[in-house]
């Protein structure tokens, strides 16, 4: 399929021309808003149903295709099925976790017995897709937080598993804790795994909750932004990582009432929430009038996940006023688009490649491979809200960037102190 052709098809609502899978839905006889559902519906199934499919036959090991950089600093290759598994699972977990009518709903349901079944091989010590999770690296560390994030957006998946299954996700995350994170976002990927067993019901370690939050608010360097560590870089980690695990994290102890050192938990959940808000609004800035974005700071190759404060904020009715949900909406599709025109970004057999607006193996980081790519699906939490909701239903809105450049009124940015 030539690009622009691509483009065309993606333009009418839906990449099921990619799968050859019927469509969710006939684009004409849609509104803009059940549209842009449609889209995001289809690309999701485009993304994850290859490896949910894989892994739930226990043929993800032998049959998903490793690709790393020329400048890979050759790290056991066995960390990158944790890697895949576990980010496509935490952006797609709210998708599969609903339960309400719609045209897509046979599908989703399909992928979400992939999923469980997936769980289920990942501990599994006898299945071919067991995840390995002592291999011995620090990487398994930072995945694990992924794969647990999944079952605290979509606690339905954890109440699917069997007893045993469960049992054994408990075994592997606590034997993790042997792994040191460094002084930066890893310090989140230990505290996601706490968060998990405090939410489950399990024994959790209060000091890895603890020295997580203690060091961001240290590293908090104002106006929404964080350091990732003692100095600051501008790049996308406060997507990627900081402000999307941190919230999730201070929802599960706010919702226990646990002890924090700083204050009452509920007092900083409020505070970072109003920091999130106001990265978020940076997010939707940096969205050009076309839907592209700078290309900044290491990993950018993971994509839309550059926007997953703006999805998880949509997806929990938390977006500030100054981001009406149509607007966001809007905004994301057009970035989806501008990403994911090009059809190179995926393989002929239908996987993620390594690339950014296209494949390009020359962008790839030295400790990425094409299993990272999947984190990508982290942009796609709204869909965890049913076609009913007011996020698909209001009418799409230009965005800021859109209005200031086509002569239209926009709102003026200013710091906070907060």
């Amino acid at each position: 399929m030539k690009r622009r052709d691509f483009l065309n098809a993606a333009a009418l609502g839906g990449a099921a021309y990619m799968t050859g899978l019927p469509q969710f839905a006939n684009a004409k006889t849609l509104t803009t808003g059940q549209q842009d559902h449609t889209y995001f519906a289809n690309l999701l199934e485009k993304i994850c149903s290859p490896i949910l499919h894989l892994m739930a036959n226990e043929q993800f090991h032998a049959k998903f295709p490793l690709e790393v950089g020329a400048n890979s600093d050759g790290r056991d290759h066995r960390v990158a099925y944790l890697e895949c598994f576990g980010r496509t699972i935490a952006g797609a977990a709210p998708w599969l976790a609903l339960d309400t009518p719609g045209p897509e709903k046979a599908t989703r349901s399909k992928l979400r017995d992939q999923a469980i079944a997936a769980y289920e091989n990942s501990v599994n010590p006898k299945s071919p897709d067991y995840l390995d999770w002592q291999v011995g690296h620090g990487q398994m560390l930072v995945d694990s937080a992924y794969y647990t994030q999944a079952l605290i957006r979509a606690p339905i998946l954890w109440q699917k598993l069997t007893r045993k299954t469960q049992q054994r996700i408990v075994k592997e995350i606590k034997a993790l804790r042997k792994i040191p994170p460094p002084y930066t976002n890893w310090l989140l990927f230990a505290a996601m795994n706490e968060a998990f067993l405090m939410q489950v019901g399990e024994e959790y370690d209060p000091i890895r909750l603890d020295l997580a939050l203690r060091k961001f608010l240290e590293w908090y360097v104002g106006d929404g932004w964080f350091a990732d560590g003692e100095h600051f870089a501008f790049d996308y980690y406060g997507s990627y990582v900081i402000h999307p695990m941190l919230l999730d994290i201070l929802e599960v102890m706010a919702a226990h009432n646990t002890y924090f050192w700083h204050g009452d938990i509920k007092d900083v959940l409020a505070t970072h929430l109003k920091r999130n808000q106001r990265f978020a609004e940076h997010l939707e800035r940096l969205i050009s009038p076309t839907g592209t974005y700078p290309p900044i700071g290491r990993s950018f190759t993971y994509r839309t996940a550059a926007f997953q404060p703006l999805a998880q904020l949509a997806l929990k009715h938390k977006l500030p006023d100054s981001l009406p949900q149509g607007r966001v909406r809007a905004a994301m599709r057009a970035v989806h688009e501008a990403i994911f025109s090009n059809p190179s970004n995926f393989s002929k057999e239908g996987f993620l490649k390594i690339g950014f607006a296209g494949a390009d193996l020359s962008l790839a980081d030295w400790y990425s491979n094409n299993g990272s790519m999947y984190i990508t699906t982290a942009s796609f939490l709204p869909l965890g809200l049913p076609l009913s909701d007011p996020y698909w239903q209001v009418p799409g809105e230009d965005w800021t960037q859109k209005l200031a450049f086509s002569g239209q009124k926009f709102k003026k940015d200013y710091s906070v102190s907060y």
